[in-house]
This record gives C-alpha cells, sequence and structure tokens, in this order.
C-alpha cells in the first residue's frame, strides 16, 4: 500500500514492508502520460491468498501528483472483464468522469486516455461497477497543495477496506436474501456497471447480522451493519501484520485517511497521539483536535499529527462502528517496540455520529460565495432491510426522476432520510457546502460525500456545474446496487 512523502512515493506490498522510492520530480517533470492499469494483485490475509483487483501506477497501487500537474493518465485495462474508473472528488469534463451513465465500460486490453486539470487534496479512484469495488478496484489519488512541497512533515496514506473471500456477486446475494426474509427484493432494473442484484431474494443468510448491528436511536431501532466481513483492511492488511510507517521523533506527519470500504463507517483512533484534522474530502476545515473521529464511506480525512520526542510505536487505528473488529498501521521510531493489536476490541464501537455532532463542528476555510439560492429541492432517502430495496424520491435506478437544474444556479438539495440506515451520499462532477443540519443553519465543510444519519435532514448548497448528466448516489455498495441512485441533470444556462 501506499505512504507518501514529500522526498517520495513509497510502494509497501501486502507481504512486507520492503518499499520502493520514486523521486518527487519524477511526474512533475515528464511530458508523457501516466501509465495505470486495472490489473489482478494477489493479496495475503491472515495467512490466506486473496486474489484482488487494484489500480496500479508507476509505483505501485494509486498516483500522486504535484501542485499544478494536470491529470493526464492512459488508463488501461488489463482485466478479464469490461470496467470502468471514476476519479472520486476530481472534476473533469463529465465524459471523463468514469461514470457507466455517461461513458461505456473498458473492454479487456483497451486504453482510455485521461487529461483534466487536478484539485489538491486527498482523493481516490475506483471502479463504478460494484462488484469491482468491492473486489478492492480501488487506490488513493493525491494531489499535493504548494504548501505540501515546503511542509516540514512526512505524509503517511491509510486506505481503508472491508473484504469478504466470497465472491461480491454473493455477498451481494446473501445481503439481499437476508434483507428478504419476508417477501423477497425489488428488482432495480439494471444499468451497466450497477453489479448483479437481478433474481436475488432466496439464499442463505449466510454473514448476515439478521437485521443485527442494530442501535436504539430515540426508542427507534438503527441498523448499522448488514454483513460481517472476513476482514478489514488497512493498505491491505490486517493487524495480524501490520503496515509499520518509519517515522521520526517529534516529527509531524499529515496522515490522509480514506475509506474506501464497501459498507462499513469507522472511527479512526489515534490513541496516544493528538490529531489535528485539517481537511475533509480534500477541502481544508478549520482544525479541530481529538483522538478519534468518524468516516464514512467514500469520505476522506486529513489530519497533522506531532509525535512526542520519546519516540515510540503509535498505532492508528479504524474502529468498525457497532462492532469490536478493527484495523490499522502502526506509526514506529527506530528502534521502537511494537506490539501485536488484536483485531477485536474488548467493546464495541459506538454508532457514528447518529447526530451529526462531528459534522456541526466543522467550518469550512474557504466556503462557497454568499448568494441567493435560485433552485432547491427536498430529496427524500427511504428503503428498508425486508424488503432489501433502497431510494431515492420513492424510486429506484431506471424509474428515477432526475433532479434538474442549470449551469451557473446556487442549488440547495435537502437529504431527508427517512429510513434506519444511515446514507453517505456522493454527487459527482461537484464540490458542495453542509449548510443545514435538520434545519438548523451551520457554515460547514466542503464536501463531495456527506453522511446523513438515520431520521435526519441534511443541507448543501452548490454551484451547478458543466453542462452534463452527473450522478448522485449512496455510497454504500449494496444500497447503490438495489437502486440507491439517480441523476443531478444539468442543463446549459439560459
Amino acid at each position: 500500500m501506499n505512504t507518501f512523502s514529500r522526498r517520495g512515493f513509497i510502494a509497501a506490498s501486502a507481504a512486507a514492508i520492503a518499499a520502493a522510492q520514486m523521486p518527487r520530480l519524477a511526474f512533475a517533470q515528464t511530458a508523457s502520460p501516466i501509465a495505470l492499469r486495472a490489473a489482478t494483485r494477489t493479496l495475503d490475509i491472515d495467512g490466506r491468498a486473496a486474489t484482488v483487483f487494484g489500480l496500479v501506477g508507476p509505483g505501485g497501487q494509486g498516483l500522486t501528483f504535484d501542485p499544478g500537474q494536470r491529470f493526464r493518465v492512459d488508463l488501461t485495462n488489463d482485466l478479464d472483464v469490461p470496467t470502468i474508473v471514476h476519479w472520486h472528488g476530481q472534476i473533469p469534463p463529465n465524459a471523463q468522469d468514469g461514470a457507466p451513465n455517461t461513458a461505456p465500460l473498458m473492454a479487456p486490453g483497451e486504453m482510455r486516455s485521461y487529461d483534466f486539470e487536478t484539485r489538491p487534496g486527498t482523493f481516490w479512484m475506483h471502479s463504478h461497477v460494484v462488484t469491482h469495488e468491492m473486489r478492492l478496484l480501488a487506490a488513493p489519488l493525491i494531489v499535493r497543495a504548494p504548501e505540501d512541497l515546503n511542509a516540514d512533515r512526512q505524509e503517511v496514506v491509510l486506505f481503508l477496506h472491508d473484504f469478504s473471500f466470497k465472491a461480491p456477486e454473493e455477498v451481494l446475494e446473501e445481503i439481499a436474501a437476508g434483507g428478504a426474509a419476508h417477501g423477497g427484493v425489488a428488482a432495480a432494473p439494471a444499468m451497466p456497471g450497477m453489479g448483479a442484484m437481478q433474481g436475488m431474494g432466496q439464499g442463505a443468510m449466510g454473514n448476515m447480522q439478521g437485521m443485527g448491528g442494530m442501535m436504539g436511536m430515540g426508542g427507534m431501532a438503527m441498523d448499522l451493519n448488514d454483513y460481517n466481513w472476513d476482514a478489514y483492511l488497512a493498505n491491505d492488511r490486517t493487524l495480524s501484520d501490520p503496515e509499520v510507517v518509519q517515522v521520526t521523533r517529534g516529527g509531524r506527519i499529515r496522515l490522509r485517511v480514506i475509506n474506501a470500504a464497501a459498507a462499513t463507517v469507522f472511527w479512526i483512533d489515534t490513541g496516544a497521539v493528538q490529531a489535528r484534522l485539517i481537511a475533509v474530502d480534500g477541502d481544508r476545515v478549520q482544525p479541530i483536535s481529538g483522538t478519534r473521529f468518524g468516516l464514512a464511506m467514500a469520505q476522506r480525512m486529513d489530519f497533522e499529527i506531532d509525535l512526542p520526542n520519546e519516540g515510540g510505536a503509535f498505532p492508528i487505528l479504524a474502529l468498525r462502528e457497532g462492532a469490536r473488529e478493527r484495523t490499522g498501521i502502526i506509526l514506529a521510531t527506530p528502534g521502537a517496540e511494537v506490539r501485536r493489536i488484536d483485531a477485536l476490541a474488548e467493546t464495541d464501537a459506538p454508532a457514528f455520529d447518529t447526530d451529526l455532532a462531528q459534522e456541526a463542528r466543522l467550518v469550512a476555510l474557504h466556503p462557497l460565495s454568499d448568494r441567493p439560492v435560485e433552485h432547491s429541492e427536498m430529496i427524500m432517502l427511504a428503503g428498508s432491510m425486508q424488503p432489501y430495496v433502497w431510494t431515492i424520491n420513492g424510486a429506484v435506478w431506471g424509474q428515477h426522476q432526475p433532479i434538474a437544474t442549470r449551469s451557473g444556479e446556487r442549488v440547495s438539495l435537502t437529504f431527508h432520510n427517512m429510513s434506519m440506515m444511515g446514507h453517505p451520499m456522493h454527487l459527482h462532477g461537484h464540490v458542495f457546502q453542509v449548510v443545514g443540519i435538520n434545519g438548523r443553519r451551520i457554515s460547514g465543510a466542503m464536501r463531495d460525500t456527506v453522511y446523513v444519519p438515520p431520521m435526519t435532514m441534511v443541507e448543501i448548497a452548490l454551484d451547478a456545474g458543466e453542462a452534463a448528466r452527473w450522478l448522485l448516489h449512496c455510497h454504500h455498495m449494496a444500497h447503490m446496487a438495489t437502486g440507491m441512485m439517480t441523476e443531478f441533470s444539468v442543463a446549459a444556462s439560459a
């Protein structure tokens, strides 16, 4: 997996910490596009070999760019199945967004070229085929800001996954079958790249928690986790063999955390060292100090951590919400004793941010300009575990009415979640600001993915961009696969 420093791009394999360093200027000075491959790779997960997908660049998994460097990438599909890759959080031309509603899947052996301006920050790239993303066809996408080159700090990336040894199609079938224990699943019309969810409904309960992982919320039952995964990965590894990142005594770390899990919310726990949260979803926020922060699927967080002068080993853990499972990496100074950490905590982690207290504390350093809203819409999020189907405005994908606006309009969208599961809502091609929680106005963070807890309203504001059809969907893979996706349709300005 990847650890980025200002001196280079360090790629560590899943089996060893042995790393290869690439000079920082190698990307910036090259006139040729960067070669990126969608390919298979093999991981060692708790002593068991697993064949997964990956996005392999010149230095291993993932890509990094210097300030002002264009995204000039030649992507080759070396898989034996068609796929497509989305540049999550970047704002390319719509035709290069990597969404299957705007471009066909890439055939095996096909190469596609991409060329657009980059946005600085912590991003990631992943397949927009549900089953491929669940097979780990994802990787970090880091774009440095000018201050990153001059800052006296080491950069570390923490990339999180949930993982099953079963085929993703089988996992989705078990989730749907468990949710359909009383009547079957309403089949969502298939979209290219949506994954196979039609025709499911009679499979075994498998790893289902039996509608469990439930916690009370004001006297109501809230569903947290709808599947028990075989492993939870940090940089492709579990805590039985975690990545150990060498750091210096008294040094400063910039930790970039990316939740690439299919269906798991994590708490990021920095343990004995205080962290300052300085950015979310690639955009700066007023710093917030603490040791535990919640991170929903597809979201990112950037932290600054000042290590003590006496040195030591400092675990950075990701705790599965509502459960005991955990994963993570270890920051260790030279000669420090690195002790084994059990993959199961002694107690369950709490539910994540059911009242959005963390979100309410975030304040954007560079908010939207102050201007009147020209278009407002309420977006209803609904669904259930029985039958297992999830909707936007009462419809599944293929039966939806797009959310329509015009380029340049200031738009307000209010997500009203009437279901008992949280939904991380991602809008392609735009950055938005969180401006309201349950009717209370805030000047919140700039984001591309916002978590909407059960029975909660979250309002976002944005300026509609390129006239095109952009996807808007839940980033819980099983929710998206059963229909929780629509289009944000931008028409040309009048």
